[in-house]
């Protein structure tokens, strides 16, 4: 796009962006939303409160709300550990996970099925 094209639509949007802000300079709705907000600022600024003095003062629970229910649901039970007694040679091996280096030798020798076996319950 050559910048003489970039500048007119540029220019374009501009306009439309100064016409939506002269309606809404006219709406009536707006206009006490910022009486309010003025007059609210006054009232804080006399009395020396801040906005979340207000929040507190209101809505003393806002500040005691923890994380969301969602959010506390993503989280796993920790494994429990495993404790594999090998009856050839009395070796015991506690583990959490399958990725145990002498776990896994006993599976490539004896079979998974057999190492499964020897599962202390």
């Amino acid at each position: 796009m050559s910048k003489l094209a970039e500048y007119r639509q540029l220019e374009k949007h501009l306009a439309e962006q100064l016409q939506a802000l002269e309606a809404l300079k006219s709406d009536g709705a707006l206009k006490k939303e910022i009486e309010f907000e003025t007059k609210l600022r006054e009232l804080l600024d006399h009395y020396g409160f801040s906005l979340k003095h207000i929040i507190n003062l209101l809505d003393p629970q806002s500040t005691k709300r923890g994380p969301t229910p969602a959010a506390t649901t993503g989280t796993r039970k920790p494994r429990e550990t495993k404790v594999y007694k090998n009856p050839h040679t009395g070796e015991v091996v506690e583990t959490k996970g399958g990725n145990h280096k002498t776990l896994k030798e006993w599976k490539t020798k004896h079979g998974a099925a057999e190492v499964e076996s020897w599962l202390a319950k």
